[in-house]
């Protein structure tokens, strides 16, 4: 850290990414990515002259993917906003509407808590249930930004959309975000809400089950004026959001919308063929509406268990909350990935004790 820094961003805690290693080839099931390709047609969407382009600025209006987003949906263009990865989105929100303070679920993804410390919002982190599920009740009236992962990471838990409705009605004076990552994944959306309630910010993201992490495109569905809001902050930091080629993906991911259906049932089919397994070997598994799993053995630690697992050339993720420094998430790769996952987890456990 450098004596140049801004005093209130010394103390800053920052977002900690899943590990990405380089020391040989692992079995990656620690940041929720899709064991998938994107769509035949995707990979065959660039061309030579696409890349001759990048000469060129991209569209800052991203009309084409917008319009393709707002017809999937059943929206207009104006309820699309389109960003480079859905954290932008977060963090444009607690921009423009934390001026009352936040609130969130204690544990839930850790952006949340960066991003308020980032623009100096007081927050409150609101504790799960003992079942690790949100109590939807924790949250009326709150008269706050209001954040909610649904389905929660790393939990898994969904609430039903009822209890969102819930929320954004009993807070008519402040924004809703409902941070949507995994709602593809046996969820339901929240945004067929936002012709009911102004204040509904449904955030979204390409890089789950459109199987796009790496191209960072991220879209949020909200009433007209929060995308309004949320497009002044964009041409006020970065009109070229999105650079041509993710959007030339983008584009083309829309248009094979029935390939990433496929795709996200065939996770889903594995999820619960995994949760099955571990439950058979003594796990206690949480239920999930996500693309991964979160499990604890009360034969084995969680961080022991992680370490066993990626000396195995396997990546699972561990958080150090006290809270839950026992569990790991494990993410839904293919049938055949799990299964490496399922033999060495049976062969760690072998005479293990905690």
């Amino acid at each position: 850290m450098s004596r140049y820094l801004k005093e209130n961003y010394q103390a800053l805690e920052e977002y900690t990414p899943g590990e990405q290693p380089k020391d040989g080839e692992y079995i990656k099931l620690n940041t929720n990515e899709s064991p998938f390709p994107p769509a035949p047609s995707v990979v065959e969407a660039l061309k030579g002259e696409d890349v001759e382009k990048l000469r060129l600025y991209s569209d800052p209006t991203m009309s084409v993917l917008k319009g393709k987003l707002a017809n999937l949906y059943g929206v207009k263009d104006e309820n699309i906003y389109l960003s480079n990865g859905s954290d932008d989105i977060l963090n444009f929100a607690f921009m423009a509407f934390g001026q009352d303070g936040a609130v969130f679920p204690e544990i839930t993804y850790g952006f949340y808590s960066v991003f308020a410390e980032l623009h100096g919002i007081g927050y409150e982190c609101v504790p799960l249930r003992e079942d690790f599920t949100v109590d939807y009740k924790d949250y009326l009236k709150r008269d706050k930004l209001v954040v909610i992962a649904n389905p929660n990471a790393p939990t898994g838990d969904m609430r039903p959309l009822w209890e969102i409705e819930e929320i954004i009605k009993s807070n008519p004076d402040n924004v809703v975000v409902i941070d949507e990552a995994y709602v593809d994944f046996g969820g339901e959306s929240a945004y067929p809400l936002i012709d009911k309630y102004d204040n509904l910010l449904v955030v979204r993201t390409f890089s789950k089950s459109r199987c796009m992490a790496g191209a960072r495109l991220g879209y949020a569905i909200a009433s007209k004026g929060i995308i309004s809001d949320l497009e002044k902050l964009k041409y006020s930091t970065n009109p070229y959001n999105i650079n041509r080629l993710t959007a030339t993906l983008g584009e083309a991911t829309v248009d094979a919308e029935e390939y990433y259906q496929e795709k996200c049932k065939e996770i889903m089919s594995v999820r619960e063929y995994t949760k099955e397994r571990l439950e058979a070997m003594g796990f206690l598994v949480l239920s999930s509406k996500a693309n991964f799993l979160f499990a604890k053995h009360n034969k084995i630690n969680g961080e022991k268990l992680y370490l066993e697992l990626k000396a195995r050339h396997i990546l699972v993720r561990h958080f150090t909350n006290d809270k839950i420094k026992n569990f790991n998430r494990i993410t839904i790769g293919t049938k055949e990935q799990m299964d490496k996952l399922l033999e060495a987890t049976q062969e760690i456990l072998k005479g293990e004790t905690i």
